[in-house]
């Protein structure tokens, strides 16, 4: 009998909670190998110099843009690599799932999220960070909010983190259509 194929990150992060997302949500997070998905966004720009420093240590987008963007998506069992070409800037990171959390790999930062699933919502909830290898103290954590919702074939998202003293560092919205079928590159 051969072995079955490793589930992908966020079913693996989840469990059983991953079968309560929206559909949209489940097929984009089911989906392995290169895709290319198209969608909209609205980008503000970090609140001021100390915010676009941080900013730019992450990779993120520095100015307020609306437009179209393009998430570059090479998904392993391993590792999710996600690139999301922003109308001024591109933005990339690495995924992996590390005792129950899934950790992103973003410039300098590296952030350890749980998963949780919410009237189909996924919500990623912050809890731990590290920056430039050095652990980050709770009272010092960013406020991030990181949200997907789905509705027919489009995944919704927002996300926005604000270091307390410093402000809004990154702070995005928009949707992408997500394709029909698992498996099949867009």
């Amino acid at each position: 009998m051969p072995a079955s194929a490793p589930l992908p990150l966020y079913p693996r992060a989840m469990g059983p909670a991953f079968a309560r997302l929206a559909p949209a949500l489940a097929r984009f997070h089911s989906l392995s190998g290169l895709h290319r998905l198209h969608g909209q966004v609205v980008v503000e720009a970090p609140s001021g110099a100390l915010a676009r420093v941080l900013a730019w240590a992450l990779g993120a987008p520095q100015r307020s843009a609306h437009g179209d963007i393009v998430f570059e998506l090479n998904a392993t069992p391993d590792a999710e690599v996600w690139t999301r070409h922003f109308p001024t800037r591109a933005m990339r990171s690495t995924l992996r799932e590390s005792g129950g959390q899934v950790v992103e790999h973003l410039g300098a930062a590296r952030l350890g999220f749980v998963l949780e699933e919410s009237q189909g919502r996924l919500v990623m909830r912050l809890a731990q960070l590290h920056f430039l290898g050095i652990a980050c103290p709770a009272w010092l954590r960013p406020k991030v909010v990181a949200e997907e919702s789905g509705q027919g074939d489009t995944l919704h998202f927002h996300v926005q983190a604000t270091v307390p003293w410093v402000g809004r560092v990154v702070h995005y919205r928009g949707h992408l259509v997500v394709p029909a079928a698992v498996g099949s590159p867009a």
